[in-house]
């Protein structure tokens, strides 16, 4: 399955774009805003309204995602893949209102500050819909506890726990393992483009969002070509 791993690599992107973008705005791992609010605050520097407004907004649009998607569940079969098509518009608003307005200098003008929150809510569209239809998949934006969790595993096969199958340790060792590699890939892209392309670093997400979309749309007939 394709599309954990496309999620993790654009949430690791969009993540660290935002971060050296927005004045060190967190767009995926919103908690993270705490830190670099507290730290806005003591040194005076730009940024502090947006950091404030990330969670707030974040949980919003999580909420409104969840009861959307509910409500359409009970009449259409597609609401995973138009909850997707959803979060690929946003990027596209998001990296135009960046092209159009940025490089933002300061953190706390108005133009970063809604390009930040559009940014914030795509990439809760992402967490909302990776929880409620890849339950079983790695968080594609947290990857402490994914990383915690395969430490732990680590720990069981050298200390193997008779309850638990090597198989299924080693299984989800391998899938964890990628995860956050993908996601460590996307913060590196995001990094070398931004240091060479600035603000235009932004046209990539759409294109990540939208290959989320194609491998979710075209991945029934892969399987069943694979069947044949």
């Amino acid at each position: 399955m394709i599309v954990p791993f496309l999620l993790s690599l654009t949430a690791g992107y969009v993540d660290t774009a935002g971060f050296l973008a927005l004045q060190g705005l967190f767009t995926a791992h919103v908690t993270g805003n705490f830190v670099t609010l507290g730290a806005s605050l003591t040194l005076g520097t730009s940024g502090a309204v947006a950091k404030l407004l990330a969670l707030p907004v974040f949980c919003a649009v999580v909420m409104a995602v969840r009861l959307l998607s509910s409500a359409l569940t009970q009449r259409w079969r597609f609401v995973f893949e138009a909850m997707l098509g959803l979060k690929v518009l946003l990027l596209i608003v998001g990296a135009a209102l960046a092209i159009e307005f940025g490089p933002f200098r300061n953190g706390d003008s108005w133009q970063a500050v809604i390009t930040g929150m559009v940014l914030v809510s795509a990439m809760a569209i992402q967490n909302a819909v990776h929880r409620v239809y890849l339950g079983s998949s790695p968080p594609s934006t947290l990857m402490t506890g994914t990383t915690t969790q395969i430490m732990i595993d680590l720990a069981d096969m050298i200390h193997a726990r008779d309850n638990v199958p090597a198989g299924q340790i080693r299984s989800r060792v391998a899938m964890m393992s990628k995860n956050v590699i993908i996601f460590a890939i996307g913060c590196a892209a995001a990094a070398l483009l931004y240091a060479r392309y600035d603000i235009w670093c932004f046209v990539v997400p759409p294109l990540l969002g939208g290959l989320s979309l194609l491998a979710r749309l075209t991945e029934p007939k892969l399987k069943e070509a694979l069947k044949i």
